[in-house]
């Protein structure tokens, strides 16, 4: 088993990165399976992988960071021994710092069979500017601890610039293996790429044996915490965030009518942060299941307009609405008054009910109860294909360009 850790700041693009390597490897005949890392308490970036066919895991409220021995172990663990995956590729929050979970992986020692790729951050290319200006001390970290950074959105940016961001970021981390990436071009640059983190893809083999790890190999909890960096990440990163979920109450809503309320509610949570702050970086992103369609819209810098996209929901999906608001600069109770608010005034105006669902900090991999997975490879096919014909019919709402479903 191949382990791949993929970081990087708020909005990087990390959950699209994610699908297309996992997309790749699928087609190479490779089981792949993914843990995703939520800040709140509410997950949203793993519903979006788990709808490409991917077994995916959550790990919520920050605690691959607070709780990292636990959470992080027995989630691994887990996927190793039940799925056995040829590939487990892990997305930490964008505030984690990504080479403390690699080197927590390191430390678990799981066995000869468990590779641990290069590590892997992505920069946002085109917010570049505004990320070193609003949280550079966090940002130059993650940058100077990863031995590949991806220059990420590259179709953003006007192309006299680029070499100049490529050489930009070189002189920051001088170790490092820079490549170009775009959400967009899955071609010869991707699969540079692919080569740089997995040189040996070729070697792993469906028919070898999984990583069965067993009890000996496990690190005991009374082993000692995480480092102290890892649980003072989110407050070294000064974002400011807060997550939560809606039950919506009355009503159905057609695709058209969740499309005018999500980018009202959008633009409202946006006008309050930029009161708060006028330049700020992060990621508000928000998802309103009507029960047979998702609308999300994502903002990650302040100039931005919402960007949206539109996705199946799954089978026997109820209304939801879900929201996860992290702004840098701003404290968590001013972000979390702003989200409460702006729901609260959007579907008053609406005449909508909604109820906020409590959740319970009870991390699914503290329960040994675990689901057992049975996606395959064929399902990622199925997916992909009801993902593309829908695609055919939603387009994107500023223009016709399909906009890359961003971290």
């Amino acid at each position: 088993m191949q382990v791949i850790v993929v970081g990087g700041f708020l909005g990087s693009g990390k959950t699209t990165t994610i699908i297309n390597m996992g997309k790749y490897l699928a087609e190479k005949g490779k089981k792949v399976a993914i843990i995703v890392n939520e800040i709140g308490e509410v997950g949203i970036d793993g519903d979006v992988i788990k709808k490409f066919g991917f077994d995916t895991k959550e790990i919520t409220s920050g605690c691959i960071c607070c709780s990292l021995k636990v959470g992080l172990r027995v989630t691994v663990t887990y996927l190793a021994n039940e799925y056995k995956p040829d590939i487990l590729m892990i997305e930490p929050t964008g505030i984690a710092f990504p080479n403390i979970i690699k080197k927590e992986i390191e430390l678990m020692n799981l066995g000869e069979q468990v590779k641990i790729a290069p590590l892997v951050t992505l920069i946002d290319g085109s917010r570049f500017k505004h990320l070193m200006k609003e949280v550079k001390e966090f940002a130059m970290r993650q940058i100077i601890d990863a031995e590949i950074l991806g220059i990420n959105k590259i179709d953003l940016i006007e192309p006299i610039r680029i070499p100049i961001l490529e050489a930009s970021v070189q002189q920051l981390n001088p170790k490092s293996k820079i490549v170009l990436l775009s959400g967009k071009d899955t071609g010869e640059s991707f699969e540079n790429f692919m080569r740089l983190v997995l040189p040996d893809l070729e070697e792993l083999s469906r028919e070898a044996p999984g990583a069965e790890i067993t009890e000996e190999e496990k690190p005991s909890k009374a082993e000692p915490s995480a480092p102290e960096e890892t649980e003072s990440s989110i407050e070294a990163s000064k974002v400011g965030s807060y997550s939560a979920e809606f039950a919506v109450e009355n009503g159905s809503l057609s695709t058209e009518a969740a499309r005018e309320l999500t980018t009202e509610l959008m633009n409202t949570i946006k006008a309050k942060v930029l009161q708060l702050n006028p330049e700020f970086i992060g990621h508000i992103k928000l998802f309103l299941d009507n029960g047979s369609e998702t609308v999300k819209q994502s903002v990650t810098v302040y100039y931005e307009e919402p960007q949206e996209d539109v996705i199946k929901s799954k089978e026997g999906a109820t209304p939801t609405l879900k929201i996860l608001s992290a702004v840098s600069n701003v404290d968590k109770e001013a972000v979390k008054a702003a989200v409460k608010n702006s729901v609260h005034e959007v579907f008053e105006r609406k005449q909508i009910k909604v109820n906020k669902i409590e959740h319970e900090h009870n991390h699914e991999h503290e329960n040994h109860e675990h689901e057992h997975h049975e996606h395959e490879n064929h399902e990622h096919e199925n997916h992909e294909h009801e993902h593309h014909e829908h695609e055919n019919h939603e387009k994107h709402k500023h223009g016709d360009k399909e906009e890359e479903i961003r971290e």
